[in-house]
Protein backbone atom coordinates (compact mmCIF):
# COMPACT_ATOMS: atom_id res chain seq x y z
CA UNK A 1 0.00 0.00 0.00
CA UNK A 2 1.61 3.28 -0.92
CA UNK A 3 0.95 6.34 1.06
CA UNK A 4 0.42 9.82 -0.55
CA UNK A 5 3.09 12.64 0.31
CA UNK A 6 2.85 15.73 1.59
CA UNK A 7 0.38 18.46 0.48
CA UNK A 8 2.72 20.29 -2.24
CA UNK A 9 2.33 23.93 -0.81
CA UNK A 10 2.75 24.87 3.12
CA UNK A 11 1.16 27.82 4.55
CA UNK A 12 2.65 28.68 8.09
CA UNK A 13 1.47 30.99 10.27
CA UNK A 14 2.79 31.99 14.08
CA UNK A 15 1.89 34.00 16.92
CA UNK A 16 0.06 34.15 20.42
CA UNK A 17 -3.67 35.11 19.80
CA UNK A 18 -3.58 36.42 23.18
CA UNK A 19 -0.95 39.43 22.41
CA UNK A 20 -2.93 41.83 20.02
CA UNK A 21 -1.26 42.24 16.93
CA UNK A 22 0.73 39.17 17.78
CA UNK A 23 -2.17 37.36 16.59
CA UNK A 24 -2.05 38.11 12.76
CA UNK A 25 -0.09 34.53 11.89
CA UNK A 26 -2.43 32.86 13.12
CA UNK A 27 -5.73 34.92 12.17
CA UNK A 28 -4.78 34.70 8.75
CA UNK A 29 -3.97 30.78 8.58
CA UNK A 30 -7.91 30.49 10.18
CA UNK A 31 -9.15 32.45 7.43
CA UNK A 32 -7.32 30.89 4.54
CA UNK A 33 -7.87 27.03 6.08
CA UNK A 34 -11.59 27.94 5.66
CA UNK A 35 -11.44 29.20 2.85
CA UNK A 36 -9.29 26.56 1.07
CA UNK A 37 -10.74 23.62 3.37
CA UNK A 38 -11.57 21.59 0.28
CA UNK A 39 -8.15 22.13 -1.87
CA UNK A 40 -5.66 19.11 -1.28
CA UNK A 41 -2.41 20.85 -2.35
CA UNK A 42 -2.65 23.11 0.58
CA UNK A 43 -1.78 22.31 3.82
CA UNK A 44 -2.15 24.70 6.54
CA UNK A 45 0.08 24.91 10.02
CA UNK A 46 -0.04 27.29 12.80
CA UNK A 47 1.94 27.51 16.19
CA UNK A 48 2.96 29.70 18.49
CA UNK A 49 6.61 30.28 17.15
CA UNK A 50 9.16 28.35 15.15
CA UNK A 51 11.58 25.62 16.47
CA UNK A 52 13.54 23.48 14.97
CA UNK A 53 11.34 20.47 14.64
CA UNK A 54 9.24 22.72 12.20
CA UNK A 55 12.38 21.99 9.72
CA UNK A 56 10.63 18.26 9.08
CA UNK A 57 7.29 20.33 7.88
CA UNK A 58 8.96 21.40 4.91
CA UNK A 59 9.80 18.05 3.86
CA UNK A 60 8.50 16.83 0.26
CA UNK A 61 6.83 20.49 -0.30
CA UNK A 62 6.72 22.39 -3.67
CA UNK A 63 6.71 25.99 -2.01
CA UNK A 64 6.06 27.35 1.81
CA UNK A 65 4.06 30.50 2.59
CA UNK A 66 5.25 31.54 6.57
CA UNK A 67 3.49 34.06 7.97
CA UNK A 68 4.06 36.47 10.64
CA UNK A 69 3.23 39.88 12.42
CA UNK A 70 6.12 42.23 11.99
CA UNK A 71 6.78 45.48 13.74
CA UNK A 72 9.44 46.25 10.33
CA UNK A 73 7.17 44.91 7.66
CA UNK A 74 5.56 48.11 5.95
CA UNK A 75 1.81 48.40 6.05
CA UNK A 76 0.27 46.61 5.12
CA UNK A 77 2.55 43.86 4.61
CA UNK A 78 5.39 42.82 3.05
CA UNK A 79 6.25 39.42 1.11
CA UNK A 80 10.09 38.31 0.18
CA UNK A 81 11.56 35.67 -0.42
CA UNK A 82 13.08 33.52 2.52
CA UNK A 83 16.93 31.65 2.37
CA UNK A 84 18.56 29.88 4.64
CA UNK A 85 20.98 31.81 7.39
CA UNK A 86 22.57 30.93 10.20
CA UNK A 87 21.82 33.90 12.46
CA UNK A 88 21.25 34.60 16.34
CA UNK A 89 18.07 32.58 17.05
CA UNK A 90 19.53 29.41 15.42
CA UNK A 91 20.32 28.27 19.06
CA UNK A 92 17.31 30.28 20.86
CA UNK A 93 13.70 29.20 21.99
CA UNK A 94 12.00 30.81 18.92
CA UNK A 95 13.95 30.42 15.10
CA UNK A 96 13.22 32.99 12.22
CA UNK A 97 11.92 31.57 8.95
CA UNK A 98 16.02 31.55 7.65
CA UNK A 99 17.21 29.72 10.43
CA UNK A 100 14.83 27.18 10.37
CA UNK A 101 15.25 26.90 6.31
CA UNK A 102 19.20 26.65 7.63
CA UNK A 103 18.47 23.61 9.41
CA UNK A 104 16.98 22.06 6.85
CA UNK A 105 19.72 22.25 4.40
CA UNK A 106 21.39 20.67 7.64
CA UNK A 107 19.08 17.50 7.94
CA UNK A 108 18.51 16.78 4.23
CA UNK A 109 21.11 18.18 2.62
CA UNK A 110 19.82 19.75 -0.15
CA UNK A 111 17.94 23.08 -0.67
CA UNK A 112 14.68 23.97 0.97
CA UNK A 113 11.65 23.99 -1.58
CA UNK A 114 11.23 28.06 -2.70
CA UNK A 115 9.98 30.45 0.73
CA UNK A 116 8.56 33.60 0.48
CA UNK A 117 7.67 35.35 4.04
CA UNK A 118 4.60 37.43 4.62
CA UNK A 119 5.13 39.69 7.49
CA UNK A 120 1.46 41.58 8.32
CA UNK A 121 2.56 45.47 10.17
CA UNK A 122 1.73 44.87 13.63
CA UNK A 123 2.39 47.15 16.33
CA UNK A 124 0.50 46.23 19.90
CA UNK A 125 1.70 43.40 21.50
CA UNK A 126 -0.07 43.32 25.06
CA UNK A 127 -1.02 40.59 27.04
CA UNK A 128 -4.53 40.00 26.88
CA UNK A 129 -5.61 42.47 24.16
CA UNK A 130 -7.09 41.95 20.66
CA UNK A 131 -5.72 43.03 17.78
CA UNK A 132 -5.85 46.63 16.50
CA UNK A 133 -8.50 47.82 13.63
CA UNK A 134 -5.14 49.13 12.00
CA UNK A 135 -3.43 45.72 12.51
CA UNK A 136 -6.94 43.98 10.98
CA UNK A 137 -7.08 46.26 8.17
CA UNK A 138 -3.40 44.76 7.10
CA UNK A 139 -4.75 41.44 7.62
CA UNK A 140 -7.36 41.77 5.21
CA UNK A 141 -4.79 42.70 2.43
CA UNK A 142 -2.64 39.92 3.71
CA UNK A 143 -5.14 37.30 3.18
CA UNK A 144 -5.66 38.43 0.00
CA UNK A 145 -2.00 38.21 -1.35
CA UNK A 146 -1.81 35.03 0.53
CA UNK A 147 -5.08 33.50 -1.27
CA UNK A 148 -3.86 34.75 -5.15
CA UNK A 149 -0.03 33.14 -4.21
CA UNK A 150 -2.32 29.16 -3.33
CA UNK A 151 -4.49 29.96 -6.20
CA UNK A 152 -1.29 30.27 -8.26
CA UNK A 153 0.23 27.25 -7.72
Amino acid sequence: MSTAGPAPLLVFGWGNLSRGDDALGPLCINHLRAAFAHDTRVEFLDDYQLQVEHALDLVGRERVLFIDASVAAQAPFEALPVAPAQDASYSTHAMSPQALLHVYTQLQGTPPPPCTQLAIRADHFGLGEAPTAQALAHLAHAQAWAAQWIDHA
